[in-house]
């Protein structure tokens, strides 16, 4: 009874999928798991966990149906694999939930029929399928069948005249092929598997530092002195830095888009450098019992106004590229600098609580894995492309066309629009009206399972 829901899921899996674009399959296929992990994994829907990262995947699927952007695949795909992942291990990190998912979805079912558990097999011994009879039963009525109908097509008009109505053409063989690959698909999630040890050992370590044999003073007091120096030093380096940089952003008359682009992108490739090497050498300083050294105050003193200092550079390259916006428009770089920028402010914090609260270096990762992750959640649901066009179009000082017209067709109704509402040339309102009935012509070309909300619109606006 059991592989009724996965032979249905697969027969669906195949209406979905087979020759389809993406589209409504995303967000019906999204249901389809979800069912299926609930009929073979009851218990864990009753806990919040779950029931959170069901819904995440849950709004990937409708953003994906909304937008159908890169960004947002990408999100659909990654929450895919998080619910997989926790469902097979609720109390892993994300990133142990990403190693599960990925590899239940790939090779769950092997995992389990040659990794099985000793005591199981005890407990419920597997009953042995004899083959042999089993294509017997099948081969031999089948082949007789055949022989006879070829007899009885000889021997009688009608019945050859009948036979030959019979039309097997409506059978797919790659159809069917990607009915038995959605069975092994849903095969594999319905009961997701663990990676080990990985998986074990990521549960069996946690967040904070403790004391590693017997402090010894003396060491930790050269290695304090050491810390002191070279972090002081750095941040000396970092307040000239700092200091040169800002006179240079006041007094600059430069408006010109490469200008802009250089600093911006010298500050970024500066920042990435910078913190990188902060992290790593308060890592190494606070990677044991220097914690848990009694005069490492000031070393804790020059490592925070470190932070703070690096949080000042970035708040530096933040005014760059805001007024790279203002002047020159929104692309998908200039926003990915400052998704850069804040995953960088939450490293640094994450950084300083570390220092302030003895954690560990997976303390770091999972509490940085985990705000990625939401924030490529949140980041997916935005239609970036609308975006961009409607301040580029109404807000930028100087402003790219082309740019506009290489995005993707979610912003093909808003250029359409503006190109009704205002006074542009010839060959731009023709470019904007090629893309606009290209886009209308796929929207028509598109079968039920391929449709998305864009469809849904342009049969209101008819």
């Amino acid at each position: 009874m059991k592989n009724i829901p996965l032979l249905i899921g697969a027969f669906l899996f195949s209406i979905l999928f087979y020759k389809q674009d993406i589209g409504l399959n995303f967000s019906l296929f999204s249901l389809l798991t979800i069912i299926i992990l609930l009929i073979h994994n009851k218990n864990l829907f009753k806990k919040k966990s779950t029931i959170i990262f069901s819904i995440v995947f849950l709004i990937t699927a409708i953003t994906t149906f909304f937008y159908r952007s890169s960004l947002a695949i990408t999100a659909y795909i990654v929450a895919f694999l998080t619910l997989i992942g926790h469902v097979s291990e609720e109390g892993s990190s994300v990133y142990v939930n990403w190693l599960n998912g990925a590899y239940t979805f790939i090779a769950g079912i092997f995992h389990r029929n040659f990794n099985t558990n000793e005591k199981d097999e005890k407990a419920i011994p597997k009953q042995k399928v004899d083959y042999l009879h089993l294509i017997k039963i099948i081969g031999i009525p089948l082949i007789t069948v055949i022989i006879f109908i070829s007899l009885y097509k000889n021997g009688n008009p009608m019945f050859s005249e009948l036979i030959s109505k019979i039309d097997f053409s409506f059978i797919n063989i790659q159809w069917l092929l990607v009915s038995v690959l959605g069975y092994y698909l849903l095969s594999n999630i319905s009961k997701p598997v663990r990676v080990d040890p990985a998986t074990t050992y990521d549960l069996n370590t946690g967040n904070s530092l403790g004391i590693k044999g017997n402090i010894a003073e003396e060491k930790l007091k050269k290695e304090n002195q050491l810390g002191f120096i070279l972090i002081a030093l750095l941040n000396i380096l970092i307040v000239f830095f700092i200091i040169t940089d800002i006179t240079y952003l006041i007094s600059t008359n430069d408006l010109r888009a490469s200008a802009f682009s250089n600093q911006v992108h010298n500050g970024i490739n500066t920042l990435i450098a910078s913190i990188i090497i902060a992290i790593i050498i308060i890592l190494y300083f606070f990677r044991g019992n220097l914690n848990f050294y009694k005069d490492n105050k000031n070393l804790k003193t020059v490592t925070y106004a470190w932070i703070i200092l690096n949080l000042m550079l970035i708040i530096n390259i933040v005014i760059k590229d805001c007024q790279y916006i203002y002047y020159f428009g929104f692309t998908y770089k200039r926003i990915g600098v400052l998704i850069y920028l804040l995953l960088t402010i939450i490293g640094l914090l994450t950084t300083s609580i570390k220092v302030k609260q003895i954690k560990n270096f997976w303390y770091l990762f999972r509490v940085n894995t985990l705000t990625a992750f939401t924030i490529l959640i949140v980041s997916s649901t935005i239609n970036w492309d609308n975006y961009i066009t409607y301040y580029n179009l109404n807000y930028a000082q100087s402003m790219d066309f082309n740019y506009l017209l290489e995005l993707s067709d979610n912003n093909t109704f808003l250029l359409k629009n503006y190109a009704d509402r205002n006074n542009l040339t010839a060959e731009r309102k023709s470019l904007i009206e090629k893309k606009y009935e290209a886009y209308l012509t796929e929207l028509e070309s598109k079968k039920w399972q391929e449709i998305h909300y864009d469809n849904f619109k342009i049969k209101k606006d008819q």
